[in-house]
């Protein structure tokens, strides 16, 4: 069969059992990246515009934020271009680039929650320390290697998947995959299984170790504190807590099925597939404008109206 390099693109064969609903699903897919824009957006813009957030933990938060309009920005666009056309292509290069895009995203998530993890920590068991610790140069530096890292990793990737000779153009998932574009290869793909699969431990488990291990030494200290600290140490840690659960459990189900699909329907393998692309983007600031209290409050400030102040009364002469 002829190199797929020598194609201009590929077929993305995700979406074709869903030509009859596909205006109900563009409809749910269009609301659903306004959503996310709009909750992102918002929490970025009062961490942004409020001096008083400017601290480690909020800016944390604003690149946890920043990094999931980054990913989606790769996905949505496409996907809703897709489900009002019949034909679903997209280029070589426009592939690499979303794989780059998709993966950067999800390895930075862990990265990201990994630095919250390590601030909750310093918060927490060493408060005496934290602002020798955390500093504005420190913040920088971690920020800079969280997203340094993944950059890097996935590139290493994303060159070697361009260096395979592919014997087919078909795609079946409804975007780019690393996965489904090496399974193409005509050549013999070990040394980007070894790769990948060492890639994907390196990103994966240890920064859930890190992550396990920070909370570990958190409950020790809460353990031996008042209930009032162990209450407002608790809470400060939930939303980062519910975070990192939420995107463990969506990324478990994007590597599962990307590798056991067999037996699966397509339309169950196409939405657990995006699960990682859809609910923490559209939960994470949810979560956090829920459970932080200066968060909610800045909120509120924001999306309500505030009340009329009195009239002021005019004396009497």
């Amino acid at each position: 069969m002829e190199n797929v390099s020598k194609v201009a693109s590929f077929t993305l064969t995700g979406l074709m059992e869903i030509n009859n609903y596909k205006y109900v699903y563009f409809a749910i897919t269009l609301v659903g990246y306004l959503l996310i824009i709009c909750f992102n957006c918002i929490l970025i813009s009062i961490i942004y515009l409020n001096k008083s957030l400017h601290e480690p933990m909020y800016i944390f938060l604003c690149a946890l934020l920043v990094n999931a309009l980054y990913g989606t920005s790769a996905f949505y666009p496409k996907l809703l271009t897709d489900l009002l056309s019949d034909v679903h292509l997209i280029s070589y290069t426009g592939c690499l680039l979303q794989i780059f895009v998709l993966f950067t995203y999800a390895a930075s998530e862990f990265t990201i929650l990994t630095v919250m993890a390590y601030d909750r920590y310093v918060s927490i068991c060493k408060p005496l320390h934290y602002h020798s610790i955390m500093t504005p140069s420190s913040v920088k530096i971690m920020l800079f290697l969280a997203w340094l890292f993944p950059v890097c990793l996935i590139g290493v990737i994303v060159i070697l998947t361009s260096r395979l000779t592919l014997c087919g153009t078909k795609l079946e998932k409804c975007y780019c995959d690393n996965w489904s574009v090496v399974k193409l290869s005509c050549v013999d793909t070990t040394v980007n299984n070894a790769v990948g699969f060492l890639v994907l431990i390196i990103v994966v488990f240890p920064p859930l170790g890190f992550i396990v291990y920070s909370y570990i030494q958190i409950l020790k200290i809460c353990l031996r504190s008042s209930k009032e600290y162990r209450i407002k140490a608790l809470n400060t840690c939930m939303p980062h807590l519910l975070t990192v659960v939420n995107y463990s459990i969506n990324v478990l189900f994007e590597i599962i099925i990307s590798r056991l699909h067999t037996g699966v329907p397509q339309i169950i393998r196409i939405l657990m597939s995006v699960e990682y692309l859809v609910i923490p983007p559209l939960c994470n600031p949810i979560i956090y404008g829920l459970k932080l209290q200066e968060i909610r409050k800045r909120v509120k400030q924001m999306l309500f109206i505030r009340k009329v102040s009195p009239a002021v009364e005019i004396p009497k002469t």
